[in-house]
């Protein structure tokens, strides 16, 4: 598909962290940008990057209105990116955008790729999703909390190795205990957890535990949460999921 260069969005994912989790090809789209637009998080995060770009944002639940914002932009002849945390196809603006580009038929709309928190993480805590595995929001804003319980239910049902976002809030404060609630009428206690918070970032923390443990971990919005499957176990430290090499089977 040819994008005109007039019009053109890009949608990014800058990653998890900072500098070092962006992937090429995204610091190439922010160089030659004309204006960065996202949430202001996020837009602060590349202004000490990219200090001479025009920047436009908005606050958290309007984000309708900051896609709208892009293709107006780029209607003026701007070249613009769309930045988003980790990937954004990936719980980003991807979609969205998407969904609103028929209504500017002038714009062409590129996404690119970017590092998800899921495997940002896993090579935190070692090699935790080697094998299938689910990625599950706790965030109830946008789907009814019996439909991310019947989730969570299925996918351990299914022995899928589980890797929650949003396990945590000020207003979901206890939805990550009630997820592993769930979770361990079907899977063990002892069932090997991890956590990871400020993925890439100053302050980056990790801890492998149990299922029960994780129960009680204080998590918040910077937290990801890996639950492994029946085959996940520690080893030296790490955790891991075997797939099944002949040298995985010998042990």
């Amino acid at each position: 598909m040819v994008i005109s260069e007039k019009h053109k969005i890009i949608i990014a994912g800058i990653g998890p962290g900072g500098e070092g989790s962006m992937t090429r090809e995204v610091w190439r789209e922010l160089e030659v940008c004309d204006t960065i637009i996202g949430y202001t998080v996020y837009t602060e995060l590349m202004k000490p990057y990219f200090p001479d770009k025009e920047y436009l944002s908005t606050p958290m639940r309007r984000e309708e209105e900051r896609c709208r914002l892009a293709f107006e932009q780029a209607g003026m002849g701007k070249r613009v990116v769309m930045v988003c945390s980790g990937d954004a196809g990936v719980y980003g603006m991807a979609g969205l955008m998407l969904s609103l580009a028929p209504e500017y038929p002038e714009c062409g709309v590129k996404v690119v790729s970017g590092v998800t928190a899921a495997t940002a993480g896993a090579a935190v805590l070692g090699a935790p999703l080697m094998h299938d595995f689910a990625v599950i929001s706790l965030s109830d804003l946008m789907t009814p909390w019996e439909k991310i319980a019947k989730r969570l239910l299925l996918a351990a049902e299914a022995d899928l190795v589980i890797c929650l976002y949003n396990p945590a809030s000020r207003r979901r404060s206890d939805y990550l205990r009630r997820a592993c609630e769930i979770l361990m009428t079907v899977l063990e206690k002892e069932c090997i957890c991890g956590v990871v918070r400020q993925i890439g970032r100053d302050g980056e923390q990790a801890e492998v535990m149990t299922l029960q443990r994780l129960r009680e971990y204080p998590a918040d919005m910077f937290t990801t949460v890996y639950i492994g499957n029946s085959q996940t176990r520690m080893i030296n430290g790490r955790m891991v999921t075997p797939r099944g090499y002949p040298a995985e089977r010998a042990e």
